[in-house]
């Protein structure tokens, strides 16, 4: 092991364009819960089954209180020493004229709250909201995003009803328009963004060096990054606390 290490930091030294691949388990210790950890309830439902078009077109109220809560809890949080280090090894490759681009499949900003720039954001942001009508994409860092949120997305699993109307619940600001807010984000059953799909695969496909933090590597597309590089006979590098499909699969 201590040969491979030695291997790959030499390899990582000479690389001039690296991509590092992160996911939940890179926040995890920043105290923002999982979808597929213990975190993975709220109230009594699963996080899961709220993250889709379908759960927010029979309550959209339901669905902004779990969102606002997330919201909450990650504006609290700090970003953790794998953010940071993430960060400063980003600006020193930055300095000696190399790219160093982070894809993540996180929402919670930590790695830019930690100073990292040009983060590629796979499933969208919590601080970004789209009309429903428009489709006009507006950054929000407000807490409350709405007055009708204040004091709302209590994960106390007793509150069994969410009923704010739909026009208290976020609104576009767009001139004329003024329909429904949804989260940006990408949600169970959708699509991701077209334009930031193939940006990050014009780094996979452009990388001499990757490293794959804190992601379990099952959820599509970005499972496919890693074995996409090592087919080009890329070096990949994995760093996760538990061992994950493509543990061993990739060098």
């Amino acid at each position: 092991m201590q040969n491979v290490m030695k291997s790959f930091r030499e390899v990582l030294s000479g690389a001039s364009n690296i991509l590092i691949l992160t996911g939940s388990g890179i926040s995890a210790e920043s105290g923002v819960p999982t979808f597929r950890g213990a975190g993975g309830f709220w109230r009594k439902y699963q996080a899961q089954h709220l993250a889709t078009p379908e759960a927010f077109r029979a309550n959209p109220s339901l669905v902004w209180e779990f969102y606002e809560y997330r919201r909450q809890l990650v504006s609290k949080v700090e970003s953790n020493k794998a953010h940071i280090a993430v960060a400063e090894f980003q600006k020193r490759k930055i300095a000696e004229g190399k790219r160093v681009s982070i894809v993540t499949q996180n929402i919670d900003g930590l790695h830019q709250k930690a100073g990292a720039r040009d983060v590629v954001e796979l499933h969208g942001s919590l601080y970004k909201t789209r009309c429903t009508k428009c489709r006009n994409v507006a950054i929000n860092e407000n807490i409350p995003i709405c007055p009708a949120l204040a004091g709302k997305g209590s994960p106390d699993p007793s509150i069994i009803t969410s009923d704010i109307p739909t026009e208290e619940l976020p609104r576009c600001k767009v001139e004329g328009c003024g329909a429904l807010l949804r989260p940006d984000v990408v949600w169970f059953g959708e699509q991701l963004d077209e334009n930031v799909l193939q940006r990050a695969l014009d780094i996979v496909e452009t990388c001499d060096a990757c490293l794959v933090i804190g992601t379990s590597a099952i959820v599509y597309p970005a499972a496919m990054f890693a074995p996409q590089v090592a087919q080009r006979n890329v070096p990949v590098a994995e760093f996760n606390i538990e061992e994950t499909p493509a543990t061993g699969q990739v060098q």
